[in-house]
């Protein structure tokens, strides 16, 4: 910093340009700061732009944070029809980069964050740790490498770049990684040509249990129809039993009770089968096949084709020098965590949090969006709109706003996170498929609001 600069003066880093990245930058620039959002990708939105074909559960009423809608209104933008439901392609081009457009040079592109640490302190020193700055080293398409002090750190890098692997104790199978030309860890987009020729015809496994397995299995049973031969193993963990399929026609997102349904006519129409209590331990070459191997030495049937849809962990790499209080299980701040336990809690029943659940012994660096869920399947986006207001309020000084509660959910029976492929929109009636992000950045939202929440009740297992 130069003599007279102050930490006060430094913008505050934003770490990625997606939906939850470009809602803090609005709301940091309602509260009168400036953010510098950094984005490792050559546009906004970058990893919603890698699900492109899959329709949200929620409409557009649901998806628009409304300190953004500001920044866009004078540009005579105006949101899309509140009761239709986009793709995130619809999302990214009609919202979010235009967003991203209004914000300006606020917005770096290409410029992927590798560390963020206390200016001249590791995560030993005490000594006038509080007093620094942060810095925060950046590397450049070219390669080149670059430092950028800021008073705060908002990191909404979500968990997009790092997907589970399909070892069922966290760790790759053995084998996974020399198969890994026939193993896609996204929902794929059979509208795409080439993709479709790798699936059709073809037995593929896919594995998970989420709202992303079923939108896997109900396409692949589509184009069963379609191509003979092709056909679907389901590898569950578990058994299957009443809630395996989601809450159906009880699902308070009817989009996502169907295709739950339209997943459970793949198995019992027979165009899928199912492999249950299976924990995968091992991938092993059988021909020009794959064979799955069970922990307990069951085997599965050769496949051509494995999709692993068993969720995404955050990438804490970069703030290693930072001190962050994480719980032990979930890698979510450790106030959040017991609100989003999924051994413990059903969707719906989050308590609207915000700076105070999201903060780490490190003061002035929050996780918000999926990221701050850890490994936490099911992030609802209208809660990530909420953590924002609230961060920007805190960063601000006024802890009166970022204490104070202006979101509330409906309780829902289950929640998931892969929506079907771009198709005509049928759900305005209850029927066809809206849906959120593929694997498990679970982009659903549930957009009531109110004054205050009445408990303090949890969300989690989805």
């Amino acid at each position: 910093m130069s003599e007279n600069t102050t930490t006060a003066d430094l913008p505050v880093v934003v770490i990625g340009a997606g939906p939850i990245g470009l809602a803090a930058a609005a709301r940091l620039i309602e509260r009168g700061m400036q953010p510098l959002v950094l984005e490792a990708g050559p546009r906004a939105a970058s990893a919603v732009r890698e699900w492109s074909h899959v329709r949200l559960f929620s409409p557009w009423a649901e998806v628009v944070d409304p300190a953004a809608e500001k920044l866009l209104a004078p540009t005579g933008w105006t949101r899309p029809d509140g009761a239709a439901y986009p793709s995130g392609g619809d999302w990214a081009d009609q919202y979010l980069q235009l967003l991203a457009d209004v914000l300006g040079d606020r917005v770096r592109y290409h410029a992927r964050v590798t560390g963020v640490a206390r200016a001249g302190r590791d995560r030993i020193v005490d000594s006038g740790r509080t007093e620094q700055p942060f810095t925060v080293h950046v590397t450049r398409a070219d390669g080149s490498e670059g430092r950028i002090l800021a008073r705060a750190v908002v990191d909404a890098s979500g968990t997009w770049s790092t997907p589970n692997p399909l070892g069922a104790n966290g760790l790759p199978a053995i084998g996974e990684r020399a198969a890994g030309g026939r193993i896609a860890y996204r929902v794929p987009d059979l509208t795409d040509p080439a993709v479709r020729e790798r699936y059709a015809g073809r037995r593929t496994a896919v594995v998970g249990t989420g709202a992303s397995a079923f939108t896997a299995l109900a396409h692949l049973a589509d184009l069963a129809e379609r191509e003979s031969g092709t056909h679907a193993v389901w590898v569950l963990r578990r058994g299957i039993n009443g809630s395996t399929y989601g809450g159906g026609e009880a699902d308070q997102l009817p989009a996502r009770g169907a295709l739950g349904l339209r997943a459970k006519a793949a198995v019992e129409d027979g165009r899928a089968s199912a492999l249950t209590g299976f924990r995968t331990a091992a991938v092993e070459p059988d021909g020009d096949r794959l064979v799955l191997v069970a922990e307990d030495g069951r085997r599965s049937e050769p496949v051509d084709q494995v999709v692993v849809l068993t969720g995404l962990r955050p990438d804490l790499s970069f703030l290693s020098e930072i001190r962050l209080g994480l719980d032990d299980r979930l890698q979510a701040p450790t106030a959040l965590a017991p609100l989003i336990d999924p051994n413990q809690h059903s969707c719906g029943t989050v308590y609207p949090h915000g700076a105070g659940e999201l903060a780490h012994p490190e003061g002035g660096v929050y996780l918000v969006g999926m990221k701050s869920y850890g490994r936490a399947p099911t992030f609802l986006a209208m809660t990530g709109y909420e953590q924002v207001r609230s961060v920007a309020a805190a960063l601000a000084g006024d802890h009166q706003a970022a204490a104070r509660v202006e979101l509330t959910l409906p309780e829902t029976g289950v929640c998931g996170g892969a929506g079907l492929f771009d198709e005509p929109d049928t759900t305005r009636n209850g029927g066809g498929g809206c849906c959120s992000a593929p694997a498990a950045p679970q982009l659903i939202t549930l957009g009531a609001r109110a004054t205050e929440a009445s408990s303090c009740s949890t969300n989690g297992g989805c």
